[in-house]
């Protein structure tokens, strides 16, 4: 079926839901964080008015199994036929990296077994979190704030699109992204090796070189990548340059330059403003 990302803002633009759609059969299915599910059903049963629809919690229903690696493609062609349809067949939600696929719970131990037939090696969630830490991919609650903007954390495009409609939020969004930029951003920190690795919600601040040691941000999800070692998500502010030593908590960190969103110039209504002064 055809899948997207969905967010619910407050009226400052800040980030309440997020949720991964997905169609198929006649029913829509959201996959919200762990926790979230019943402030965002009660939500969605407010904002039932004309149309035929009844929101439910389905969690009791369907599992979401997760396909991670170059072999994902040949998985689901092995497995055939069993991975389709709506409701009564399991969901295949498919990304450039990985697939995910939504399965009925009574069918989840065969689902997995022909999967682990075909060739699938199983694997926790702390593979899953390190491999999502390394491609940037924020989680809700985790890796954001009771003060994210979309602008924030890289969901300006997969979870709102700037030409859609009147919608909660819609003023801060359309300001920052045509007036403005948004005054923190999403980094991928290398973290020192140790005994211990910082906690989600430590403090970011600026490392030894700076006696003042200002908080400049905060740790979202922390990982140990099969490659990278020891990584974490941050929030930072926007001012702080990425050879800035840091420290996540009490663990020397680094920016990986690479993880820094391009500049993209002046926002387009800064420059259709300063045309129409000239």
């Amino acid at each position: 079926g055809e899948h997207t990302e969905a967010l619910v803002l407050d009226g400052q633009g800040r980030v309440e839901h997020h949720a991964v759609v997905s169609h198929s059969g006649g029913t829509v299915w959201l996959d919200t964080e762990p926790g979230r599910s019943a402030g965002l059903l009660r939500y969605l049963q407010q904002m039932v008015f004309w149309s035929k629809v009844a929101p439910r919690d389905a969690i009791s229903e369907i599992a979401v199994l997760t396909l991670l690696g170059p072999s994902t493609g040949r998985l689901l062609m092995g497995i055939g036929g069993g991975i389709h349809g709506g409701i009564d067949g399991t969901v295949v939600r498919a990304f450039d990296d990985r697939a995910d696929l939504l399965v009925p719970r009574e069918r989840l131990v065969e689902v997995w077994q022909r999967l682990v037939s075909a060739g699938a090696t199983p694997a926790g969630t702390w593979a899953h979190e390190a491999l999502r830490v390394a491609a940037l991919r924020a989680r809700l609650g985790v890796d954001t704030d009771d003060r994210t903007i979309p602008h924030e954390v890289g969901w300006i495009g997969p979870a709102v699109h700037l030409d859609k409609g009147c919608y909660r939020g819609q003023e801060t969004v359309a300001r920052v992204a045509n007036l403005g930029r948004a005054p923190r951003r999403m980094v991928l920190l290398h973290l020192e090796s140790g005994d211990t690795l910082p906690p989600t919600g430590s403090e970011v601040r600026t490392g030894p070189g700076d006696q003042t040691q200002r908080v400049v941000g905060r740790v979202g999800t922390v990982a140990t990548h099969h490659e990278l070692g020891p990584i974490a998500l941050a929030l930072v502010k926007r001012s702080v340059e990425p050879a800035t030593p840091l420290l996540a908590g009490d663990v020397t960190a680094s920016i990986d330059p690479d993880s820094v969103p391009p500049d993209n110039g002046e926002p387009p209504g800064r420059a259709a403003l300063r045309r129409l002064r000239a």
